[in-house]
């Protein structure tokens, strides 16, 4: 008698609205540009959408909610169990009374910085300068330009594992500098930001300073995961980086920008192995020259593969 075969994942998902497919390379889908196959990556249709799957999917599969894919890298081997990207039916943008906006947890944070400039309102062009998604903001408090979303934020829609849906304040995540106490089962699908009073020119005027200081100072048009590490208490990151040696620092086609050493740059033909040990080797070298362990800021996430090791050189 043949051994029973294990159910293949995609075929223990309930029926759903949206798009599941097998197989979807993860390079496709990260600024990086890097990463191996998602065994099931899911697209619900909308909320009702999310939660059945929430509600029927097997309790023993890892699931990991994946925004626009900047501040991650997944590693070569991929990702085992359900990848789930919210998309077009969470991406609304609405202006409510009060100098507020209602926006879904899919909208890029450029485009809700455009909807407050057209509307008046002030107090978020910092997200002009955050390269991802609004909901994407929440597990690391993400900021910029002397802002972060802790400042902004008056509610979110949040759906836990279970597929309950429930309204929460920013107490409820416990905010602080690039952290949040957030769940990992947690799913927020909306957020109500707060802003205030301002003129359209003014607002604009000062996104337009953001945008050029992004674009002098960091390697915004690279395949790059953002900013590596976080900066640690009373110091910057890219300054410890540069004082160890380490910018240009290359492990095969990755390396340490020339432009902002706080980045990552994959010049093209990388490996998530090239990108990720490269960063270790930026630690190493950081703490042996200034005693200071630097901590990841970007995510990494997945199995490790099979690429060859690369040779460092400086």
């Amino acid at each position: 008698m043949a051994a029973t075969e294990t159910p293949r994942l995609i075929d223990r998902l309930p029926a759903l609205k949206g798009r599941v497919s097998e197989g979807a390379l993860l390079s496709a889908v990260t600024w990086f540009q890097v990463g191996g196959p998602a065994e099931v990556m899911v697209r619900p249709r909308d909320l009702e959408d999310l939660t059945a799957l929430l509600r029927g999917r097997p309790t023993d599969v890892p699931l990991l909610v994946l925004g626009v894919g900047s501040n991650l890298l997944v590693r070569d081997g991929g990702l085992d169990g359900i990848v789930l990207r919210l998309g077009r039916g969470f991406a609304g943008i609405a202006v409510e009374d009060g100098h507020r906006l209602r926006v879904g947890a899919a909208a890029l944070d450029l485009n809700v910085s455009l909807a407050a400039r057209d509307a008046g309102i002030a107090g978020l062009e910092f997200l002009r300068g955050i390269p991802g998604t609004i909901g994407g903001a929440f597990r690391t408090n993400a900021g910029a330009y002397g802002a972060e979303l802790a400042d902004v934020l008056v509610e979110a829609t949040v759906v836990d594992g279970t597929g309950k849906v429930m309204t929460l304040t920013p107490d409820a995540f416990h905010f602080a500098y690039r952290h949040s106490d957030f769940p990992a089962d947690w799913i927020v699908t909306e957020a109500v930001l707060q802003g205030r009073p301002g003129v359209v020119a003014e607002i604009a005027a000062r996104m337009d300073e953001i945008a050029a200081a992004r674009e002098a100072s960091q390697p915004v048009r690279s395949r790059t995961g953002g900013s590596t590490f976080k900066n640690p208490p009373g110091a910057r990151a890219w300054e410890l980086v540069d004082a160890a040696g380490c910018r240009g620092l290359r492990r095969g086609a990755a390396v340490v920008s020339e432009r902002h050493c706080n980045f990552l740059i994959n010049e093209g033909g990388a490996s998530a192995a090239d990108i990720e040990g490269l960063g270790e080797d930026v630690r190493r070298r950081v703490f042996e020259s200034s005693g200071i362990e630097l901590e990841w800021e970007i995510m990494r996430l997945g199995r490790h593969g099979q690429a060859p090791a690369r040779e460092v050189t400086p």
